[in-house]
């Protein structure tokens, strides 16, 4: 099956199984390795993209349904010369450990740093009519998809607040 995926701003022609996950595309078809591949059942966020701009599971969906999107990996968010804001803050914050969910870590919380601006609500916001304050208790709600095995989670809500603006 042939797929064209835009991806970090290239376009890839993709010539593959229509049954390969955007995962495996990524990782074994492009060489784009930075994405993880840790349950691939959807449960950990070790390979949370960003899908037009919404962060998704790349484990949990096919490559082919995403001809045309734009599809932005860890390689996209910043580079070693440039690093984005946050991951200056992980880096700061020491928001990581053994590194295996770092990239998938950032990429959500980059969403979820363009939901709260927005004025998402989450699960935990007291007052739905009003943008979010970026809380613990908020952060923590919003990465909940995003596992760490070593338990980093205190500095990542900090890196994610530096981010964010707010004092850690």
């Amino acid at each position: 099956m042939q797929t064209q995926l835009k991806i970090n701003g290239t376009e890839h022609d993709l010539d593959h199984d229509p049954r390969v996950s955007l995962l495996d595309a990524l990782r074994n078809h492009l060489n784009l390795t930075g994405t993880k591949k840790g349950c691939d059942h959807g449960q950990c966020g070790a390979c949370t993209v960003l899908l037009n701009g919404r962060r998704i599971n790349s484990c949990l969906t096919l490559a082919c349904m995403h001809d045309g999107d734009e599809i932005t990996t860890i390689e996209g968010i910043g580079t070693p010369e440039e690093l984005s804001p946050l991951q200056t803050a992980f880096i700061e914050h020491d928001g990581f450990q053994c590194g295996y969910c770092t990239p998938g870590q950032i990429c959500s919380a980059t969403a979820m740093l363009e939901e709260a601006r927005q004025g998402w609500p989450s699960h935990v916001t007291v007052d739905v009519t009003t943008s979010p304050e970026l809380t613990d208790t908020e952060i923590a709600e919003r990465m909940s998809g995003n596992l760490c095995r070593c338990s980093a989670y205190p500095n990542i809500v900090d890196a994610i607040r530096q981010a964010a603006g707010k004092s850690a």
